[in-house]
């Protein structure tokens, strides 16, 4: 037997694991020792680099710097068109009388509607200021009464102290004014706030409607400059105890004749207001807040042909309630209309002071679905409600992107929702476009679109006067009379689509501050740019003629409908040019308690080929027409 001497065994007789546990312990200790000499290689290294001597510092070299190339940014020139100021010498002498005596009642913050319409039919531009009255008598029921009493007496009632009425202004075609009031059927007393012009009954003479604090007024154009009062016979005279302002005739059933929209402002009475005692900062009285009124209901009227109206307001869906309380929603001041998403059927905005705005879409089934909500047109961008007066909607751009413009209280900006194409969806652009910042400060209610330098571009212009004479006095910012605002279309691909035009562009005359409400445009003088007509309450107006000279051509367009009302209010001119397609509509309800005039014009700017003219009729009849030239006024009948 073999002996095993376990301290001299052999490699052959040595144990396989005892023989792995050592080569790990060996691996161990090899990776260990490797990381040492690392360690101590990496410090010594490091030891070496810190200890060695700096080397000279190089001697500094100066190089030439690269250009630095800057995106430039086309300029945007806003043109030389002087407004001259011809109130006196056109012949105008109307003062409008709000009855303010320091009482400060509300209504007297609030007239001044005015409007241009041809009504001896010869084909120029004639002019109605809406007047309120010299005073307050016992109590508004009784202006009314006093105003209807008798039509055939020769001169309306007294009520005491100087006669305030509203005043019709005779054209003669360049620019010159006549008062023709006397025995024209307007020499009548009332609290009146608006007019809307429209043949109602398709007989060839334009016809007007006034909204009244108490009852309003409609006056059918007998001809011969004689209007005969038909308010009761039409049924359209409202509540005695309602306060009318925004206006307008639409044919909102497509039956070829002008229906009415009326807007009612706030559930008001002189006891209630007096009692509250409105008191401004500092002591004195003031005038109210809207917040203190109830809302009120607006009024539809049908018109059911041969003279009769039906009010409807309720089953077409139009009287809106405050979701909480149930009570009244509208407080209107400004409406207009349009076909927003051009189903064939028009469409009503209605602007609103302090409560959300309406969007009222058309169902073409005699009713609407109040949508403004839902459309983001019923608030600002924080969602808050706005002072809203003036309102005014066009085709503001080539690709047909609608914006609706709305003048609001001191410190809210003029509000501009753009929707694209026929998506009913808005956006307020006022901040990007340039126009928001402009009009912070302002308290606006006249605005509209017109195309004051022919370009083919749709400017602004917005009036603008504070509620309040002492407002200085607590308000440092603000003033009661403020300068009326111009702004010139730069177009979309500009720094700032609309830049405010100054002094130095147009002359000192259409800035001259005052108590700014109603304003308008028409082409007095028959030389194809528009004039402008601003109102101011309490004041007299001013006449601005146009006296641009940049030799861009224009067409001004008048039509007569057949199957659609004979105004063609509702109806859209496409005019195709090289590279652009100019859209404007036939409506002359917009602005504030106002109506500018029912023909429509075009500016072309250096653009003399027209490529295509189409008419779009409320009917539905799509008309092509031919233009032998440009810079001259085109007739069109519907076929």
């Amino acid at each position: 037997m073999k002996r095993i001497d376990r301290k001299s065994t052999s490699i052959d007789d040595e144990d396989p694991e005892a023989l792995e546990r050592d080569d790990a312990i060996i691996g161990v200790a090899l990776r260990w020792s490797l990381a040492a000499f690392v360690v101590l290689g990496v410090g010594v290294g490091a030891a070496v680099y810190a200890l060695r001597p700096e080397p000279p510092a190089k001697p500094l070299q100066e190089t030439e710097l690269a250009d630095v190339q800057v995106r430039a940014i086309p300029p945007s020139a806003i043109p030389h068109v002087p407004f001259t100021d011809i109130t006196e010498r056109a012949g105008i002498r109307f003062h409008h009388a709000n009855a303010a005596a320091g009482r400060k009642l509300l209504p007297e913050t609030m007239g001044g509607g005015c409007a241009f319409f041809d009504f001896d039919s010869d084909g120029d531009q004639d002019l109605l200021f809406v007047n309120s009255l010299a005073h307050w008598p016992l109590d508004v029921g009784a202006a009314s009464r006093a105003a209807s009493h008798d039509q055939n007496q020769q001169s309306p009632p007294r009520l005491g102290g100087p006669t305030a009425t509203s005043a019709l202004y005779r054209n003669d075609g360049k620019g010159n004014f006549t008062d023709v009031t006397a025995g024209s059927g307007f020499d009548i007393e009332l609290y009146g706030m608006g007019a809307a012009a429209g043949d109602y009954d398709n007989d060839g003479r334009v016809d007007v409607f006034l909204s009244a604090l108490g009852a309003n007024r409609l006056l059918h154009n007998e001809g011969g400059g004689k209007f005969r009062d038909v308010t009761a016979e039409c049924g359209v005279s409202g509540g005695e105890h309602e306060w009318s302002t925004c206006c307008g005739w639409f044919d909102y059933d497509n039956d070829g004749d002008l229906d009415l929209f009326v807007g009612n402002y706030v559930q008001w009475s002189r006891e209630f207001d007096e009692s509250q005692n409105f008191q401004l900062t500092g002591g004195g009285r003031a005038y109210g807040r809207p917040q203190n009124f109830e809302g009120t209901f607006p009024y539809l009227y049908r018109n059911d042909g041969k003279g009769r109206f039906t009010e409807v307001a309720q089953q077409a869906g139009l009287l809106i309630r405050n979701a909480n309380t149930g009570v009244p929603l509208a407080k209107s001041l400004g409406v207009t209309f349009i076909d927003i998403d051009s189903d064939g059927h028009i469409d009503i905005l209605v602007a609103n002071d302090t409560v959300q705005n309406f969007l009222f879409h058309n169902q073409g089934n005699g009713t609407f679905r109040e949508i403004a909500a839902a459309s983001g047109f019923a608030f600002d961008m924080n969602g808050n409600a706005r002072g809203a007066m003036g309102i005014d909607v066009a085709r503001l751009r080539s690709n047909s992107a609608l914006g609706v413009a709305i003048g609001n209280f001191a410190n809210e900006m003029t509000a501009l929702y753009v929707s694209y194409g026929n998506e009913i969806q808005f956006m307020d652009e006022a901040i990007p476009t340039g126009l928001g910042p402009c009009t912070r400060t302002s308290l606006t209610f006249g605005v509209f679109y017109f195309d004051y330098d022919l370009d083919g571009r749709l400017d602004l212009l917005t009036a603008n006067g504070h509620l309040e004479e002492d407002i200085n006095r607590v308000q440092p910012s603000q003033h009661y009379e403020q300068p009326t605002h111009l702004f010139w279309n730069a177009g979309p691909h500009a720094d700032s689509e609309f830049l405010q035009v100054t002094q130095q562009d147009s002359g000192p005359e259409l800035f001259r501050p005052l108590v700014g409400r109603g304003a308008s445009y028409a082409d007095i003088d028959g030389d194809g740019d528009l004039d402008v007509l601003v109102t101011a309450t309490g004041q007299t107006p001013r006449l601005f003629r146009n006296d641009q000279q940049l030799g861009h051509h224009w067409l001004r367009f008048k039509l007569a409908g057949t199957k659609s009302n004979r105004d063609a209010i509702g109806a859209w001119i496409e005019v195709e040019l090289a590279g652009r397609t100019l859209r404007q509509q036939v409506m002359p309800s917009r602005s504030y308690i106002s109506q500018v005039e029912l023909a429509v014009t075009f500016g072309l700017g250096r653009d003399e080929e027209l490529r295509r003219v189409t008419v779009y009729w409320p009917s539905g009849i799509q008309q092509d027409v031919e233009v032998p030239a440009v810079d001259r006024v085109i007739e069109v009948v519907e076929q």
